[in-house]
């Protein structure tokens, strides 16, 4: 049975399709609000919010969703605005350890919901400022939580990892492919 994928990550994208998952894109164009603060909930909170919009409109059928946050001392680190928002928020991971945390919702076939939210801790080496320029000027942390991609140009940034690498890109995939 084909999946709804309720994301227009490319990244996600990727890795459902390195493990042959047979799925379609429905985007969830949803307000992307919660009142958790606490980064492990707020994930599975807008997870769910994106699979449930999804799932409405897709009666009998298998909706996965997810959300993917940079947190750093407790606090939720999303996308940069500019050039000087990515380098403040690199300058602050730089020599640190932060957290990187996905919720994932899935809604199967009779309208069960089963959410987790998983963490991988990722040590960044002491970056410089002109490593940070540098890896700024290629625009590849714009798009990004905490303003850079490990399975990118960034991934010269990160020193190391505990926990699941590909939870990081995006998609804790190992743990999704057994929930499906």
């Amino acid at each position: 049975m084909k999946i709804i994928l309720a994301s227009n990550s490319p990244r996600r994208k990727e890795l459902l399709q390195q493990v042959g998952i047979d799925f379609e894109v429905q985007a969830a164009n949803v307000e992307e609000v919660t009142d958790k603060t606490k980064p492990d909930e707020v994930v599975v909170d807008l997870s769910l919010l994106k699979a449930k919009a999804i799932a409405d409109k897709n009666p009998g059928r298998v909706v996965l969703a997810a959300d993917t946050v940079v947190a750093y001392d407790g606090k939720i680190l999303g996308k940069p605005k500019d050039e000087k928002d990515a380098f403040l928020m690199l300058s602050r991971l730089s020599g640190n350890t932060h957290q990187v945390y996905t919720g994932v919702a899935i809604v199967d076939e009779t309208g069960n919901i089963n959410t987790f939210a998983e963490c991988t801790e990722v040590v960044m080496y002491e970056n410089s400022p002109e490593l940070i320029k540098k890896y700024i000027a290629t625009g590849e942390p714009m798009d990004k939580a905490g303003a850079y991609g490990i399975q990118g140009k960034g991934a010269v940034l990160v020193k190391e990892i505990k926990g699941d690498y590909n939870n990081v890109v995006g998609l804790p995939l190992a743990k999704v492919y057994r929930s499906l």
